[in-house]
């Protein structure tokens, strides 16, 4: 599938996964070659990754939707996802968010900072949040302006943290509180 050509007037929209998602999803994590895999934790081993991949594609094919999670959808087409999960302690309110765009070809039109806004407004809406953050690594400059797009403002850097593909990388936090959310 080629990537979504999104303009202004195409809206991005965060969506219940449906069932004729799962073939697109699945293709998707389960390649180990994907691009998206070069930037989302390329830390980590990749026989490790091909195997949460597959479990976690399994897992959607098995089990309905989750509030926590949500597909990015332009015009009909899953192009990728999002999720949340919230920190300890439960009830404390700080959630760590997602994003991932799978295909590179939807990539640079603005699809992921307007999923982000998205998700970010959802999430306070929809949850106890004080504080949403994005952690990321250096390298992912993409992720990084988007996160800033939208308002995060960097929190945290632990330097060289991550060795990618022969060099040293930071692992990156941001964050943005729902006072300075409500206050755009």
């Amino acid at each position: 599938m080629r990537g979504v050509n999104v303009s202004p007037a195409r809206p991005v929209v965060l969506r219940d996964r449906q069932p004729r998602d799962l073939p697109t999803l699945t293709r998707w994590l389960n390649d180990p070659q994907a691009e998206w895999r070069r930037w989302d934790a390329p830390y980590f081993a990749a026989a490790a990754t091909n195997k949460t991949m597959r479990a976690y594609a399994q897992y959607l094919a098995q089990n309905g939707p989750d509030a926590d999670e949500r597909v990015i959808d332009v015009d009909g087409v899953c192009v990728g996802m999002v999720n949340r999960s919230e920190e300890e302690p439960v009830g404390g309110g700080w959630w760590d968010l997602g994003i991932l765009i799978y295909d590179p070809a939807s990539w640079g039109a603005g699809i992921g900072t307007r999923a982000l806004r998205l998700w970010v407004a959802d999430t306070f809406e929809w949850t106890n949040a004080h504080v949403v953050t994005v952690s990321t690594w250096s390298g992912n400059e993409r992720m990084i302006r988007a996160a800033r797009r939208v308002g995060f403002r960097e929190c945290a850097r632990v330097r060289e943290a991550y060795p990618v593909r022969g060099q040293r990388f930071d692992s990156v936090k941001l964050d943005l509180l729902r006072a300075e959310w409500e206050a755009r």
